[in-house]
């Protein structure tokens, strides 16, 4: 069973903790992983930095700006991680955008996930229809759960169908905007959370998109199997570098 399923299966709300590959440091990803784990994180989103990232909000652009300026590249990104299963068990997925994987080869990305332990992927930018049509086969035969996106924009049809097409969980933007941490949700958000909970569909759901306390992933986990902490973790690495995680993890679920 994927490691994304196993976790999926535990009686717990889940942790997942978003990261840009090389940032702050170039040579940081391995001991960034390692750190989270340590620190009593569930799942972990490993971001390929892009050069044009139109969902991310101005925190992850930086870091994925730094991180590109300091050479990380695709095959960077694999190299540095070819060794990782030998120190982390927890699922590890690759959140980036749809060219780099083009370039890279489809299928070539994804044997070469396979080979490494990376457990699933998210694609914001890759349409629920054409994974459907031309990538789906290939993300299973290489054993890659693909995790598609909903807003609060999305129709109950177009929810309905990505639920069919997925196997792992669905990542539910808290809003229409891009990524960054806030203080808390309102009325319109909890009641968006509310409504998919009462769809009742086969995947778990787990939150992203304004997370970055323990009241908003309290809040968010009411609603959802867990939540998914990207800007806020980045301003920590910015401002403390990476001897810090432990403290930035247990304030969260502690």
């Amino acid at each position: 069973m994927n490691r994304i399923n196993q976790k999926l299966q535990e009686n717990k709300k889940l942790l997942s903790i978003y990261f840009t590959a090389g940032y702050p440091n170039i040579d940081d990803t391995v001991s960034i992983i390692q750190n989270l784990e340590k620190s009593g994180v569930d799942m972990i989103e490993i971001g390929l930095p892009f050069s044009d990232p139109l969902a991310d909000g101005p925190t992850i652009q930086a870091s994925s700006t730094s991180a590109l300026k300091h050479g990380m590249t695709t095959e960077k990104l694999f190299k540095q991680l070819k060794n990782i299963r030998q120190s982390v068990s927890i699922p590890l997925i690759i959140m980036g955008y749809f060219n780099p994987v083009l370039q890279y080869g489809v299928e070539a990305f994804c044997k070469k996930c396979q080979d490494i332990g990376i457990d699933g992927l998210i694609i914001p930018d890759l349409p629920a229809d054409i994974y459907d049509e031309y990538y789906k086969t290939t993300f299973e035969k290489y054993s890659l759960i693909n995790v598609f996106l909903i807003t609060p924009q999305t129709s109950e049809k177009r929810i309905h169908y990505i639920d069919s097409i997925s196997n792992g969980f669905i990542y539910m933007v808290s809003s229409a905007s891009t990524t960054g941490a806030q203080t808390g949700f309102g009325n319109t958000q909890t009641d968006y959370f509310n409504r998919i909970a009462n769809m009742q569909l086969r995947n778990p759901q787990i939150v992203g998109f304004g997370i970055s306390n323990n009241d908003t992933f309290t809040q968010a986990t009411q609603y959802a199997k867990g939540a998914i902490i990207g800007s806020a973790f980045i301003k920590h690495l910015s401002k403390h570098g990476i001897n810090e995680i432990d403290s930035f993890v247990k304030q969260i679920i502690y």
